[in-house]
């Protein structure tokens, strides 16, 4: 109504600049009408911004009364065709679907004529097609006002291509990007849409992650996701992922001790095939190990420890005992002690454990590893029996 307003207004001030100049030395007229005995006398002035006022006032209620025949009409809860709805009904269907994004192009003419959306959706369409290429040109000639829009588009687009690289570079400037005034009030959604994106990305491409100078806004589940994928790809690392982890680990260290007792322990398992980190290792197993047991963590702190060149025996069975004091009634102390006592020569005290926890597997491990005297070719044989039991630990002491 206010863009009514403002048209009929400016074709006000036309009209009355015309009869100024029309009026110059001849006067504001003079009009007679006789309509079945009625008489109307005035000047051409008030005739002319009289009917231009009816005009107004005829077509705001026409827009009022249009209104509310339709309003009555969506009304109607009895819906033949989803094409009936109304555009804003359409998007909330199909937001309440979960569709709005794999069928926007029911949406796509609803916004044919949009200055701000027309590129965006037309773009999201082409995606659905597989179209990457054709969506980003058409991208290109979004307005300024869709700048996040459209770039949130292109991030789409480049992880669906597998294009790291770009999608980490346009998730890096959106991240440090001040967003734009008018969708202050859209401000949560829109973090949120970043944290899912960059949760996608990292997912997706966990050594390229590294890369990224913005960190810290993956969500508990997807870090997770993130860290279980670095271990799976470990072996195809280089050595400048392997230093970033290093940097990533010594930057977030303070960060780290915060997260969740699962997210520590798949950076411990990370760090503990990384030799350079070998002490910052020790210190987060221990850590974890005060907080809570957990049998994997134990046996990753204690296989660290055996494999230093000059392991100090002392030492370890000291905490040994300590977390035994603990949590006492554990095997895999037992397990631990007995190959602490072999190394130290106290082959008397280690006999002496293999008589405990008769049903437990890591010391029948033992029993049987302890007959064959320190022949590798059936230890080793040995090993790979074990090992198939889900529950068994692979061995490298």
């Amino acid at each position: 109504m206010k863009h009514i307003v403002l048209v009929y207004s400016f074709i006000a001030l036309i009209l009355i600049a015309l009869l100024s100049v029309l009026s110059y030395g001849a006067g504001s007229g003079y009009v007679y009408v006789l309509w079945h005995g009625i008489q109307i006398q005035t000047n051409m002035w008030f005739l002319v911004l009289g009917s231009l006022l009816v005009g107004l006032v005829f077509q705001i209620a026409w827009m009022w009364l249009k209104r509310y025949v339709n309003r009555e009409k969506r009304k109607i809860q009895h819906v033949i065709n989803f094409s009936e709805l109304h555009s804003y009904e359409q998007l909330g269907v199909l937001w309440l679907l979960g569709g709005k994004s794999q069928q926007a192009e029911y949406l796509q003419p609803s916004y044919a004529h949009s200055g701000l959306l027309r590129q965006v959706m037309q773009s999201r369409v082409l995606v659905q097609q597989g179209l990457y290429n054709d969506a980003l040109k058409v991208l290109e000639k979004s307005p300024a006002d869709a700048f996040e829009l459209a770039e949130i588009q292109r991030v789409e687009i480049y992880l669906a291509q597998q294009d790291g690289e770009q999608a980490l570079t346009h998730l890096e400037f959106l991240s440090g990007h001040a967003l734009s005034p008018w969708l202050n009030a859209l401000e949560p959604s829109y973090k949120q849409r970043l944290i899912t994106l960059w949760g996608q990305f990292a997912t997706q491409f966990p050594w390229l992650y590294l890369k990224s100078t913005h960190y810290g806004h993956l969500q508990a589940d997807t870090k997770q996701n993130w860290l279980t994928q670095l271990l799976l790809q470990f072996e195809q690392a280089s050595t400048d992922d392997i230093q970033r982890v290093i940097d990533r680990y010594q930057q977030q260290q303070q960060q780290i001790q915060s997260l969740s007792f699962e997210t520590r322990v798949l950076w411990l398992k990370l760090l503990s095939r990384i030799p350079e980190m070998a002490e910052q290792h020790g210190l987060l197993a221990l850590e974890l190990l005060n907080e809570r047991f957990d049998q994997d963590v134990f046996y990753l702190w204690f296989q660290q420890q055996l494999l230093k060149q000059n392991p100090d025996y002392t030492v370890v069975e000291q905490q040994i005992n300590t977390l035994e004091n603990k949590y006492p009634s554990m095997p895999i102390f037992a397990f631990a002690l007995w190959h602490v006592y072999m190394a130290t020569q106290r082959e008397q005290a280690a006999k002496q454990l293999l008589l405990l926890y008769p049903d437990n597997i890591l010391m029948n491990y033992l029993r049987v590893k302890s007959t064959f005297h320190g022949d590798e070719v059936l230890i080793q044989q040995l090993n790979s029996v074990f090992e198939k039991d889900a529950d068994f630990i692979h061995l490298k002491i």
